[in-house]
């Protein structure tokens, strides 16, 4: 069930209780709970099958489940895809994409084109990319171009599903550096997939851990030790470089 929150924490955008996911007679997420408050960087880790993607779909009302998902009443929610699904051949522009979501796409207003143009700068992109094929543009461009759309609407949670797979080290740490300056200058509150424990040390408030269950939810420094570690990615051994950053052996 998903419902707009009513009489609980109203610093809350979003309360999940007791969630299950049930895939073709398939568990694949059972028992999870956990709040996420506004302006806060959650980090969602696990390993490949651990129901990452699926927790993401059923907080977007995508799939079935069992439980409860309560968001905050009026909340804008946006969302950037690991993978786009729309052939990336296609001959469409980078303005003729931002222009799906002009209610005038053949006549866009100056004031929704100046929009497109200042989320682009917020991203790193000049205004120039606008009349680039789709198709041309490099993996981080085409992240950094998902991430401008989806903030067109002033979002007041951003859901990311990995978003830098597939590109390169600059690449990731520039959209890192998006996401964290959106959470920090426009309070985006910030849902993030990813497998990189770098990224939950430097910028996750908390971080919640699944493996088809819920390990652990929390402060990254209270609740990541290497049992914990080891629960989430299996055996093996865990140590702390001087970053703070887990690695496993």
């Amino acid at each position: 069930m998903i419902e707009p929150e009513s009489h609980q924490n109203q610093n809350h955008l979003l309360n999940v209780h007791d969630l299950s996911i049930t895939m073709d007679r398939e568990e694949v997420l059972r028992g999870v709970s956990f709040s996420v408050e506004k302006g806060e960087a959650l980090v969602v880790i696990g390993p490949n099958g651990a129901g990452k993607t699926m927790l993401f779909r059923a907080l977007l009302g995508l799939i079935p489940h069992q439980g409860t998902i309560a968001w905050q009443k009026g909340v804008k929610i946006g969302y950037v895809p690991q993978k786009f699904l729309v052939d990336r051949s296609l001959p469409v522009t980078v303005r003729e994409f931002f222009l799906l979501k002009s209610k005038k796409f053949w006549r866009p207003g100056r004031e929704f084109l100046a929009h497109i143009e200042h989320e682009l700068s917020i991203v790193g992109l000049h205004d120039t990319i606008l009349r680039k094929p789709v198709s041309e543009l490099s993996g981080g461009e085409f992240q950094r171009v998902l991430i401008a759309w989806a903030m067109l609407n002033h979002p007041d949670v951003l859901l990311c599903d990995e978003p830098t797979a597939g590109i390169d080290m600059e690449g990731e740490q520039t959209v890192h550096h998006i996401l964290a300056r959106l959470q920090k200058e426009r309070g985006t509150t910030i849902v993030l997939i990813s497998h990189d424990l770098n990224v939950v040390y430097q910028y996750a408030t908390n971080v919640l851990c699944l493996n088809k269950k819920m390990i652990c939810h929390g402060a990254p420094q209270q609740v990541l030790n290497p049992q914990e570690l080891a629960n989430i990615y299996g055996g093996g051994t865990f140590y702390h470089h001087p970053k703070n950053v887990a690695h496993k052996t």
